[in-house]
């Protein structure tokens, strides 16, 4: 778990060896790490603003000022800049960051309704890893429905009419109805900026291709590598399994779905790093007025701190003094595991009891 894990592209690999010394390689993860944080805290404030103004349209004032109270973007990128999990990934000289800043791009991008420099963040990172090619889904659906929202059929609670009321207070729900109505085509799918993202995606998948062809010039040929990488799709091609059915419960809120996947794709890596888990717990800090009555949070919050402090424990035992055997290490993987895997469960039903909560406030 707090092992190296270098990338294998061809275009980082050719660009890294031209940092001569080790220190500058470090200085250029922790800035990439600062910019990750300042994209998150941006993200972040888009989601809040669209909390809000839901909120701000149903009356629900209580919410509104609890809201207040907390600033999700602030949350996200403070936790992402102090997670220790981060701190270790610069130090260690891992690729992560670069592939974390590729990933929030692309997500910042789509909750500004920036097709273009969603697409380059996407791109990048599907060439850098796999697995953020399951984010198109989220992506999509961020450029088409907006930021995350609560579920469509909230906001028909408040656009159903009484059977009988004064005329006065027929005018004013007619004015209501209009709004609500207003509300409903702010919420309809939009396919330009989904088809200016394919656009724009294509373009950069072919300008990377180019680069790839370019650099393995000495080493072999385009073909060579996507051979190389036809096994690495097909050994994880398992994730493909909980796309579909995550996407249809969570289409309301595309950035949590997000968190969600690239969560579980930490999960299924075959060589998981810190810097997996440094990323999606910053983007777990953006619904945190969505996630105030999770559960298990202090195991959780102790479990990780726990894990965290036992892996390098168990590896030395294992490698360096051979006190112990692997099992003792995978053992604290596997328990890592566990808890990544609560995490995720929880989360995903704190979320969904909050939009729940707010459909009992607005039939109430």
């Amino acid at each position: 778990m707090l092992g190296r894990h270098m990338s294998n592209t061809p275009t980082l690999l050719v660009q890294l060896p031209s940092v001569p010394y080790r220190i500058e390689l470090n200085l250029i993860f922790v800035i990439a790490d600062f910019i990750t944080a300042m994209l998150l805290r941006l993200t972040g404030q888009n989601l809040q603003l669209a909390y809000r103004q839901f909120l701000r349209s149903k009356k629900l004032l209580n919410l509104l000022e609890t809201s207040r109270n907390v600033d999700a973007g602030d949350v996200a990128s403070l936790v992402f800049l102090w997670n220790p999990f981060g701190i270790l990934t610069c130090v260690g000289g891992c690729t992560s960051p670069i592939e974390n800043l590729m990933i929030v791009l692309s997500l910042y991008g789509a909750c500004s309704s920036l097709p273009s420099l969603s697409a380059f963040g996407w791109v990048i990172a599907t060439h850098l890893s796999l697995y953020p090619a399951i984010l198109i889904v989220p992506i999509i659906l961020l450029l088409g429905y907006g930021p995350d929202s609560p579920p469509k059929k909230l906001f028909l609670l408040t656009s159903m009419k009484p059977a009988r009321s004064h005329p006065l207070e027929q005018s004013h729900e007619q004015v209501s109805s209009v709004d609500n109505e207003s509300e409903l085509q702010v919420h309809h799918f939009s396919w330009q900026p989904v088809m200016s993202f394919i656009l724009w995606s294509s373009i950069w998948s072919f300008y990377v291709l180019v680069l790839c062809s370019i650099f393995l010039k000495d080493f072999g040929s385009l073909s060579e590598m996507l051979k190389k990488s036809f096994f690495l799709i097909v050994f994880h091609i398992n994730i493909l399994f909980m796309i579909l059915p995550l996407a249809i419960r969570l289409k309301h809120r595309p950035c949590f779905l997000a968190f969600v996947y690239i969560a579980i794709s930490s999960m299924l890596k075959s060589y998981p790093s810190v810097g997996d888990s440094a990323l999606y717990l910053g983007l777990l800090g953006l619904f945190v007025n969505e996630l105030q009555d999770i559960r298990f949070s202090f195991f959780l919050f102790f479990g990780y701190i726990g894990v965290s402090l036992l892996s390098p424990v168990m590896h030395n035992l294992w490698i360096w003094r051979g006190t112990g055997n692997a099992n003792f290490y995978f053992a604290t993987g596997i328990a890592y595991a566990c808890l990544q895997t609560l995490l995720v469960v929880e989360s995903v039903n704190a979320v969904l009891n909050h939009d729940r909560m707010l459909r009992k406030q607005l039939t109430a």
